[in-house]
């Protein structure tokens, strides 16, 4: 790899570089460096994991900013702390309860993009004069006839654009993404080769905020009304049980809903804040026609073919957007509001909005 992976124009004389403490962003300090731009490391103070975790002397965020500052002092460059505890605990961990409470499946690692690590790590670079951030997200930025692009990562396995649909144009033009072309192996080796202290650090898991995984015990210590409970009910509305809270159930949920007496599986349809209900019903009752979007983000035309990517784990099928709406080609399954839609054409990304609402594929029948 070369200065090249950073697209700089002539006369770039200076790179940002987002650093979370992890291998990956430590690999795109290093490779900066090489290139012979200054550089400046940036880690964001998000939140106290101790805290979190309720585990005395459990601190790894500051262990965390502890390796990126190792790693800058190695590499020669500077490196500084912003503290966006408050501004990440209102947009992105109030958020997340909030949502959970109205009945949605959220996606804190898209708002946290959207506002901490982009809006505001950008506003930072721009005040350091650079002339890019670069981060160590597993996209690619491609030069398109019309400008900067977004595409999928050359690794399918660390793919990160389903999270970063709500990347502006105005973004794109200034972030790079020098991994997106490399698989992890090869990260790590670089990390190794580079004798870097975070070469063998495990990655990050799960929710960041949520170490334990324990979403329901943090929404509840947020918004202790999230422990009320309400009724479980069928498709025609008759109760065949009760739940201790809509927070611990998720649209297509089969788990943990402890109620009998039905001839097949009965799965989580769909969740009624305002009644404190959980429908669930058989798996046909999940299968989805189409969905509304909002708070839309267009980076490409999406008058063409193409393809939607309604959950971080699902494939790409072939869809169509009407107006708001995104029309599926064939019945799809797990479509939550709350969580994304993102369109692609190919391996680029054409932008994405939130669900909003959804249209059921046996009334669409």
């Amino acid at each position: 790899m070369d200065s090249g992976e950073f697209q700089l124009a002539p006369g770039a004389r200076r790179i940002v570089v987002a650093m979370s403490g992890g291998v990956d962003s430590s690999v795109v300090a290093a490779l900066a460096a090489r290139s012979g731009a200054e550089v400046i490391g940036v880690t964001l103070q998000l939140y106290d994991h101790g805290e979190a975790t309720k585990r005395a002397g459990a601190c790894c965020a500051g262990r965390d900013i502890r390796d990126a500052r190792a790693v800058c002092d190695k590499l020669g460059i500077a490196h500084y702390v912003f503290d966006h505890e408050s501004s990440f605990r209102a947009n992105v961990i109030d958020r997340f309860a909030d949502e959970y409470l109205a009945g949605r499946t959220p996606i804190p690692c898209v708002q946290c993009n959207m506002g901490p690590k982009f809006t505001d790590l950008l506003a930072l670079a721009r005040d350091l004069g650079a002339d890019c951030l670069a981060t160590g997200h597993y996209v690619r930025r491609v030069e398109g006839a019309a400008g900067a692009e977004l595409h999928r990562a050359a690794d399918p396995a660390r793919d990160q654009s389903y999270f970063l649909f709500g990347t502006t144009q105005a973004q794109l033009d200034f972030l790079r993404f020098p991994l997106g072309g490399l698989p992890k192996p090869r990260v790590r080796e670089l990390a190794a080769e580079l004798a870097l202290l975070v070469a063998d650090k495990p990655d990050s898991q799960d929710i960041c905020f949520v170490p334990d995984g324990d979403y329901a015990s943090l929404v509840r210590k947020l918004r202790p009304e999230a422990a009320a409970g309400g009724d479980i009910v069928d498709l025609s509305g008759q109760k065949l049980g009760e739940h201790r809270g809509l927070v611990h159930y998720t649209v297509g949920q089969r788990r943990g809903l402890e109620i009998g007496g039905s001839a097949e599986p009965l799965y989580v349809v769909r969740l009624e804040a305002e009644a404190q209900r959980v429908v669930v019903g058989p798996r046909a009752a999940l299968a989805v026609a189409a969905a509304r979007l909002d708070g839309m983000n267009v980076l490409g035309p999406l008058d063409g073919a193409l393809t939607a990517k309604v959950r971080s784990m699902a494939r790409p099928v072939p869809a169509r957007m009407i107006g708001d709406r995104l029309v599926f080609e064939a019945p799809e399954y797990g479509v939550a509001p709350g969580q994304a839609a993102v369109l692609y054409a190919g391996d680029r990304v054409l932008g994405g909005g939130w669900i909003a609402a959804t249209e059921p594929a046996l009334a669409a029948a």
